[in-house]
């Protein structure tokens, strides 16, 4: 009797020992079938802006109105003979509206006792040029300040630079990024003795445009260079792929 009962403990043991074994090897397989490997591929690329926007702004000021808008108005005939003569093409020049703004000092008239003297209406306008020809308009951005001799108060801005074909550059980058990404997935598999199967998730990153070999800082929501010619895009995206 006392046989019986411990062949029947043995044969439970055995059962319960073999149901583990089956179950942990069909738990580790299944799990393998969801493992992955999750990297972040990165391509970066330089570039020369190929179009350029510069602005400029000038005023007069005077107590009679219709005498500034005259003295404006004659300046910016001044201004637009010269960007021409600098090779401008007339339809890359534009004139914003005229702005006026009213002028007072805050003048002392007695013992603690001020007021506002009118001194004269400022009408100030901004002349704005667009164009590909970077290295021209980049030049005369600095030359115009010449008109200051012909006595026109004339404050030229630093250009912006922007990139037409940035589509294009971006979708090159995603390419270059993604094969980045997985050339570094094969070689963290082939180190743990696996292979990588399919490409089963992919979220593009940040994509950013830096000024060349400047400390500009990284942006959470993508930096936007548009005070450097030459620039730096970059681009990371993350990828998972399925392991075997």
């Amino acid at each position: 009797m006392n046989q019986s009962k411990i062949f029947s403990a043995a044969v439970i043991a055995l059962a319960i020992v073999l149901s583990s074994l089956i179950f942990r090897n069909a738990w580790v397989k299944g799990k393998k079938g969801k493992e992955s490997i999750s990297v972040t591929g990165l391509a970066s690329k330089d570039f020369v802006s190929d179009l350029i926007v510069w602005k400029g702004s000038f005023s007069r000021t005077s107590m009679n109105t219709a005498e500034a808008f005259n003295d404006l108005k004659h300046d910016g005939e001044v201004i637009k003979t010269y960007l021409i003569s600098k090779g401008v093409k007339e339809n890359e020049i534009v004139f914003s509206a005229v702005a006026a703004q009213k002028q007072y000092d805050h003048m002392q008239v007695a013992q603690n006792q001020y007021k506002d003297v009118f001194t004269g209406t400022q009408l100030t306008q901004d002349v704005q040029i667009e164009s590909k020809e970077v290295d021209r308009i980049e030049r005369i951005s600095r030359d115009i300040t010449e008109l200051l001799g012909q006595k026109i108060e004339l404050n030229s801005y630093a250009p912006n630079y922007f990139y037409t074909k940035l589509s294009d550059l971006k979708i090159e980058m995603l390419a270059a990024a993604t094969k980045d990404g997985r050339i570094r997935a094969e070689k963290i598999a082939e180190n743990s003795g696996a292979k990588i199967d399919q490409l089963s998730n992919a979220d593009m990153g940040i994509f950013q445009i830096t000024g060349q070999n400047s400390s500009e800082d990284y942006s959470w929501g993508g930096a936007f260079n548009t005070t450097s010619k030459n620039k730096t895009a970059s681009i990371t995206v993350k990828l998972d792929f399925s392991i075997r």
